[in-house]
């Protein structure tokens, strides 16, 4: 809990107001001087009027920051930032908060209300009054955006700007031509090339670290997390019902909190799968791993697979959560993985996913490639998973286009980079 005490200035719109009075408490409570711009009601207004109420209490130094919550955070940090003087964020988790402050100085923060529970909002708060900009290179290019909206010529940021070069060089171009040429090939380069093998410590940025059986308990949940913070995974990925309490323990760090939805099976309705994720996306959940109903796929019907996806991209969407799509690829031919990849690029996913682990297969180098080549156009991420359980496994994936790996086996294999001496 921070310490110190600051003028805030608060501000909601109708959708926003019961949070903001909430929020406006508890601030209270805590000692700060808050001045509660509106809205006064939950009769509906415009949130823009009242998003430039706070930037401009901030703008003219009546409050040190400010505070504005509509449903989603963003019209409110658009408008905030029409203001001279001010740097607003919108923030969903206390990562953001902190980066925000910490790397972006800004001083007015933007909630949702429909992706952020009360808690989860003094959090968000807390660190975002905690944390301060001061060191140096982030205060430089802070001075560098406030130069930008001066518009002032004789400034490093306006320099840099005349000076830019935009056409790519032919170095550029080469990279970016054998890049394309390994996509269209069949992806990435030959199995085994060790220059292309991943450290210790890139491959656990990589990872999902996973624990999705039914019979986990919570000791063996906390252990996941616990291991998944020493290593710096990049993200604990579980079942739906853990997200609350993951969320607790890996609050603060860099890892991310994953959620299965409509696991194994991906046999229930959209909608009961988009209500699934919009309840782990408020619990915490940063990415959610959606299950595709095969059924829909080998049946041909792509244009239902379609609206399966796009049901749970849109949650993903309002909640500022990314969206990775399990095809299971065992169960389709081809042509439907193809096919598959194609509806999740047009409901617009954010990565397409091999298997679920929990049916006759799992990832394969082959299916990887595949994959990689039909998103490369919409620059999806692929994610290998099911199966991958060595070092040898998650290289041969990586080298074949995967962007992700999830496996229950990531300690054990940074392990294995480390005695290969990667």
């Amino acid at each position: 809990m921070s310490k110190r005490r600051c003028r805030i200035a608060v501000g909601s719109d109708h959708g926003g107001y019961d949070l903001k009075e909430q929020l406006a408490g508890w601030l209270r409570g805590l000692g700060h001087n808050v001045t509660d711009v509106g809205a006064h009601g939950k009769q509906a207004v415009d949130y823009p009027v009242y998003a430039a109420q706070v930037a401009r209490a901030v703008a003219a130094g009546r409050s040190d920051l400010g505070i504005m919550v509509d449903g989603a955070g963003i019209g409110s940090a658009m408008t905030a930032n029409k203001i001279p003087g001010v740097l607003a964020a919108a923030c969903y988790n206390e990562t953001l908060a902190k980066n925000s402050r910490e790397h972006n100085g800004a001083n007015v923060l933007t909630l949702g209300s429909g992706q952020t529970s009360l808690e989860q909002a003094k959090g968000i708060v807390d660190v975002f009054i905690a944390t301060e900009c001061t060191e140096e290179r982030h205060l430089r290019r802070v001075q560098m955006i406030r130069d930008l909206e001066s518009g002032r010529a004789n400034t490093p940021i306006m320099s840099a700007i005349r000076e830019m070069k935009m056409e790519l060089s032919p170095q550029d171009v080469a990279r970016i031509a054998e890049r394309v040429q390994q996509i269209v090939g069949g992806g990435g380069a030959a199995a085994g090339a060790a220059a292309d093998a991943p450290t210790a410590s890139q491959l656990a940025r990589m990872i999902d670290h996973t624990l999705l059986k039914p019979e986990a308990t919570q000791d063996e949940i906390r252990k996941l997390c616990e291991e998944a913070l020493e290593h710096n995974f990049f993200s604990c990925c579980v079942n739906s019902t853990w997200v609350r309490y993951v969320a607790q323990i890996l609050r603060g760090s860099s890892v991310k909190v994953c959620a299965v939805v409509g696991f194994p099976l991906g046999a229930a309705p959209p909608e009961i799968k988009a209500l699934e994720a919009r309840r782990a996306i408020r619990e915490g959940a940063r990415e959610i791993d959606m299950v595709l109903n095969v059924g829909l796929a080998k049946g041909g019907d792509w244009d239902a697979a379609y609206k399966d996806i796009r049901a749970v991209a849109e949650a993903c969407t309002d909640g500022g959560a990314l969206l990775k799509v399990i095809l299971e690829t065992c169960l389709l031919t081809k042509d439907e993985i193809v096919k598959a990849c194609e509806a999740s690029m047009r409901a617009r996913a954010d990565y397409v996913k091999t298997s679920t682990g929990f049916n006759k297969g799992g990832a394969t180098a082959e299916d990887i490639a595949l994959m990689a080549r039909t998103v490369a156009p919409k620059r999806l991420g692929v994610k290998a998973s099911g199966g991958v359980r060595t070092y040898a496994d998650a290289v041969r994936m990586i080298q074949n286009g995967a962007t992700r790996i999830g496996s229950s086996n990531s300690v054990n294999m940074l392990k294995e980079a480390a005695a290969s001496g990667r």
